[in-house]
């Protein structure tokens, strides 16, 4: 028996446009928005068209290759990932899980530890 209605298979999934995933996006838009009144206003200004197109086509390059770019390395949330890396305090920070495994002491590591220990 056919179904009427249509199933959303994309739930839970980021957003995605031409290969950009979900916050880049964003990015992108604030980007071309912000060379848009760079343009505007360089063109108030009095400078020649030629150097505004050249300068925003570069700049718009640019910010297109560095969101693609940024895109592909860090995924949907890993640029978030590091940004917040940054606001971890140093005393907090550890680089392996030792301190962690013999705090729990119902972990394989820490009854090791204890047989060694008697």
């Amino acid at each position: 028996m056919a179904s009427i209605y249509n199933i959303n298979k994309g739930i839970n999934k980021p957003i995605e446009f031409k290969g950009l995933k979900a916050q880049y996006i964003g990015y992108l838009a604030i980007g071309l928005v912000i060379l848009l009144v760079l343009f505007a206003t360089m063109y108030i200004i009095g400078i020649n068209l030629l150097v505004c197109v050249l300068i925003i086509s570069a700049a718009g390059t640019t910010l297109f290759m560095t969101v693609y770019r940024l895109s592909y390395k860090y995924g949907e949330y890993g640029l978030l990932k590091k940004a917040a890396k940054r606001y971890i305090p140093p005393y907090l920070r550890f680089k392996s899980r030792k301190l962690f495994i013999q705090l729990n002491p119902n972990s394989d590591q820490a009854r090791r530890n204890d047989g060694k220990a008697n």
